[in-house]
């Protein structure tokens, strides 16, 4: 398989830092077994995705064949400890996170790392962390300080502010995002600081929290409502763990209240049928993360040498079966020139168009 052109510069950088400091003389401290019998535990938050079927893709195609341990939580963080639990028995050589929530569960922040005790050495390694910095995870994504890297899914905000604007220019855009998930604020924070700038105005509405502090949908159509009521003429779909689990009831009431949906993945428009979106692929950023993993586990490279990457090239989806259910909001006839144009209709919309 031939390497997409972000991939091989990323690798070539690897293998040069790697020459530079000599470490492709031995094998890294933390590994244990023979470079034919690495061990990664995957922790994954609402099962396999197209990430991780990118990111074992990408080791296979590279003739890397590492013992897999799949875990996953379930949609429930409070599932991590039985996990991390189980470290010192499987012993694994890197660590594989999904998301903000399970990223933190593992390894914790850079000011307070490793909450559980559990970790210790062990290279992470993320995937569809939005804002990693906002977050606590890293200080900085060229300069970890820790045994941390990943690949970054998000676009930039202001590059999807443009994207929105260019399909539909607007005035207010609505945002529903849990407040206990740190990289929401800081992006739902970034909106507003575009929208002052450009004379907009982005209008917040947030997930109730159950008694044990956890988000919940309750009462989401409502919330959706109230965006429309307000005068949104766009919801913003913002990078939100919590949200992604919702997309199914989210997305069929945005479109019954006629508020047009951007999203930031790949997910949201091509399986639950968002309007549009500005979008790093599932499986690219998959393989972006096993590019980093490789250079640890087989190239003897630390982690915290590694800067946390996104991908250099975007997709633009639009679905244009949601543009129907939405009355004919179609984009920019220019648009479809370069957009990938979604012409299936997918099985949630099946009752919304005609």
């Amino acid at each position: 398989m031939n390497v997409p052109a972000p991939f091989s510069r990323i690798r070539r950088r690897l293998l040069r830092a790697a020459l530079s400091t000599g470490l492709l003389g031995g094998a890294a401290p933390w590994v244990a077994r023979a470079a034919d019998r690495r061990r990664i535990l995957m922790i994954t938050y609402r099962g396999r995705t197209e990430v991780e079927d990118g990111f074992l893709e990408y080791l296979r195609a590279q003739g890397r064949t590492p013992e897999i341990i799949q875990r996953d939580v379930g949609q429930d963080v409070r599932r991590l400890p039985a996990i991390l639990d189980e470290i010192p028995r499987l012993a694994p050589d890197l660590i594989y996170t999904w998301g903000t929530p399970v990223t933190l569960g593992v390894a914790g922040t850079w000011q307070d790392p490793d909450p559980s005790g559990r970790v210790g050495s062990i290279p992470v390694v993320f995937a569809l962390v939005s804002a990693p910095v906002a977050a606590g995870i890293v200080p900085s994504r060229t300069q970890q300080g820790r045994n941390v890297t990943g690949a970054v899914h998000v676009v930039p905000t202001e590059t999807q502010v443009r994207a929105m604007a260019a399909y539909r220019e607007f005035s207010k855009v609505g945002l529903l995002y849990s407040t206990t998930e740190p990289n929401s604020r800081a992006v739902a924070a970034e909106m507003d600081a575009l929208c002052a700038a450009t004379h907009r105005t982005a209008i917040h509405r947030h997930f109730g929290l159950d008694a044990a502090g956890r988000p919940t949908a309750g009462g989401l159509e409502r919330l959706i409502a109230e965006l429309r009521e307000e005068g949104a003429e766009w919801f913003y779909l913002v990078p939100d763990t919590f949200l992604g689990t919702v997309y199914d009831r989210v997305i069929p009431a945005s479109i019954e209240q006629r508020l047009p949906t951007f999203g930031v993945t790949e997910l949201a428009v091509r399986q639950f049928s968002a309007l549009t979106g500005l979008i790093s692929r599932y499986r690219s950023v998959g393989r972006l993360a096993a590019v980093q993993a490789e250079a640890i586990l087989y190239q003897g490279v630390s982690a915290d040498q590694i800067p946390i990457e996104a991908l250099k090239r975007f997709a633009l989806l639009i679905n244009l079966h949601t543009a129907k259910a939405l009355g004919g909001f179609y984009p920019p006839i220019e648009m479809l020139n370069y957009a990938d144009v979604i012409t299936r209709a997918p099985a949630s919309l099946t009752g919304n168009i005609g």
